[in-house]
C-alpha cells in the first residue's frame, strides 16, 4: 500500500481539494493540545489517498461564555474562514464544520508556523524604530515598562482589516503563525461576530490610519457579497445570528465610510490578555 499524498499548509483556495478533504475524511485523534482553555484535538484526516493534519474542536468540549450566548465557537471559527476567503487574502486556514469522534465541531488545517520569524517585540523607549508601529507600553516587572510594538507588516496589515470586520475579541500574538513560504496565517476565531464592538487585538499600529487601497477594494467586495441574497450572507447564515450577520454588514459599512483603521472605543479592553 502506499503512502498517503500528504497535503501542504499554503497557497490554498476554497477550490482546493483539502477543504473536500477535511469535510470528508476520516478524522483520526493523534493527541490533545493541553494549554488551550477548550478541547483542542490534534488528529489526521485522510480521504482517497490524501492525508493532512489538522485541528479538531469539538462542540462539546466548549465553555459557555456569558457574553457569546449564541452560536459555537466552533461556528464562529467557520465563519471568520469564510470571510477570509471572501477577500481573496487567504489569512484564515481552511476550516470546515463537520462530525468527528466527539460529535459535531470545527476541523481546521494545521499549520506549523516558522521560528525566527519576529512580528512582535518588546522596546526600550518611546519610538518603535523603523519598521515597527506601536502598540502601547506593558508591565515587563520590578515596575519597568517597556513598548510593545509590531512588525510593519503588509500581511499584519490586512489581518487587522480581518479582524475589524470579523470584531474579533481576542487577537493574540500566538494566533500569529507566519511560515516558511513568506506566508501568514491567523487562527482561533472563536471569539468573534458579536453584535457588540469588542475588539481586542495586538495590531492597533495602523489606528486612525487611512485604510489602503488594497483594503478599501476588498472591503467594497466584502459589502457586496454580504448584501440580501449575496454569496457570502449566504455562507454566514447558517453559522450566526441574523443580528450578527447585520452587525458584520454595519462594520464594513463603517470601515468604508471612514476610510480608516478603527480605534480602540476606550469601551472594551483594547488588548487581549494575557497577550500571547
Amino acid at each position: 500500500m502506499s503512502a498517503p499524498e500528504r497535503i501542504p499548509p499554503r497557497g490554498l483556495t476554497a477550490a482546493d481539494p483539502v477543504v473536500e478533504l477535511l469535510a470528508a475524511g476520516e478524522l483520526t485523534v493523534r493527541g490533545r493540545v493541553r494549554e488551550a482553555s477548550n478541547a483542542v484535538l490534534y488528529c489526521t484526516v485522510s480521504y482517497e489517498g490524501r492525508e493532512a493534519a489538522c485541528v479538531y474542536k469539538p462542540v462539546a468540549g466548549e465553555r459557555p461564555l456569558w457574553d457569546f450566548p449564541d452560536g459555537t465557537l466552533a461556528q464562529r471559527e467557520v465563519a471568520a474562514y469564510e470571510v477570509s476567503e471572501a477577500t481573496g487574502w487567504a489569512l484564515v486556514p481552511p476550516t470546515v464544520l463537520r462530525d468527528g469522534p466527539y460529535g459535531e465541531g470545527m476541523c481546521q488545517l494545521w499549520i506549523e508556523g516558522e521560528p525566527g520569524s519576529e512580528l512582535l517585540a518588546l522596546v526600550d523607549g518611546e519610538e518603535a524604530g523603523e519598521g515597527w508601529k506601536a502598540v502601547g507600553f506593558a508591565e515587563v516587572g520590578d515596575g519597568k515598562t517597556a513598548l510593545l510594538v509590531h512588525a510593519d507588516d503588509e500581511r499584519l496589515r490586512r489581518l487587522a482589516v480581518l479582524d475589524a470586520v470579523v470584531n474579533n475579541a481576542d487577537r493574540k500574538g500566538g494566533h500569529l503563525l507566519p511560515t516558511g513560504g513568506g506566508r501568514l496565517y491567523g487562527i482561533d476565531h472563536g471569539v468573534t461576530f458579536n453584535v457588540e464592538n469588542k475588539l481586542r487585538t495586538l495590531l492597533w499600529g495602523w489606528a486612525g490610519e487611512s485604510l489602503t487601497d488594497e483594503a478599501v477594494a476588498v472591503l467594497e467586495r466584502l459589502r457586496d457579497g454580504l448584501g440580501e441574497g449575496g454569496p457570502l450572507a449566504a455562507r454566514l447564515s447558517p453559522l450566526i445570528t441574523g443580528a450578527e450577520l447585520e452587525a458584520t454588514r454595519q462594520r464594513v459599512a463603517a470601515l468604508l465610510k471612514s476610510g480608516r483603521h478603527p480605534e480602540p472605543s476606550g469601551e472594551w479592553p483594547a488588548i487581549p490578555w494575557p497577550p500571547v
